[in-house]
């Protein structure tokens, strides 16, 4: 089948916000007395859940889930990130090819919109599914086939770019060939439902990509 759309996820796949965020929460984590649980934190990856909610639940009544939150806004710098390697190029080739792009996300919509706009890769995007939009959240399929809609394109024609388990799960529900794309804080962890993992989107070129969807 002919490639036709890459998909991608964003938050740790576009721009790796994913390391900076995993140290404030583990942060707040510590100022409590606690470590962060790996397996906890794979349960958070790839969804709109909230990490907070789990130490509030260890710390009990006198968590102040409020103050916390504030915290970690103010030292939250996700905002100044570049795109990860390999990203833009890759983009630009398939944009220079005819395909379409879209993003799929967990994240709220403003925030997505905002960062694309900021590393000046809105445009090069025909599509962007994020939650709040009456769908599902990741494990579930239903962004991704929701932007699979918005691209005209069918499963078999498309390629998913992802950094989290969950997330390569919710792509592999939709049908999608999907690739996992570990960043420093979910690298090691088990892509069972990924057709592929590569350590990086850098040096990953169109060429290559048409032939792993190909077989």
């Amino acid at each position: 089948m002919a490639l036709r759309a890459l998909i991608f996820d964003f938050d740790g796949l576009i721009v790796d916000t994913e390391t900076p965020w995993f140290a404030l929460v583990r942060d707040a984590y510590r100022r409590h007395g606690c470590e962060l649980p790996a397996e906890v934190w794979r349960q958070f990856v790839g969804t709109h859940r909230h990490p907070l909610e789990h130490l509030q639940q260890v710390v009990g009544p006198a968590f102040d889930l409020a103050a916390e939150r504030a915290a970690l806004i103010a030292g939250d710098t996700r905002d100044t990130l570049p795109p990860c390697a390999g990203v833009e190029e890759l983009v630009t080739a398939a944009r220079d090819a005819g395909l379409r792009l879209g993003v799929a996300s967990s994240s709220s919509r403003d925030r997505v919109e905002s960062e694309l706009r900021r590393i000046g890769l809105r445009d090069a995007f025909d599509a962007v599914r994020c939650r709040g939009e009456s769908l599902r959240t990741k494990p579930a399929p239903d962004i991704y086939l929701t932007a699979l809609d918005d691209l005209g394109t069918a499963a078999s024609e498309a390629v998913v770019f992802e950094d989290s388990p969950i997330g390569t799960q919710a792509a592999k529900a939709a049908c999608i060939y999907t690739v996992a794309v570990p960043n420093d804080v979910t690298r090691g962890w088990l892509f069972e439902h990924a057709d592929r993992v590569v350590d990086s989107l850098a040096g990953v070129t169109l060429a290559q990509v048409r032939r792993w969807l190909a077989g």
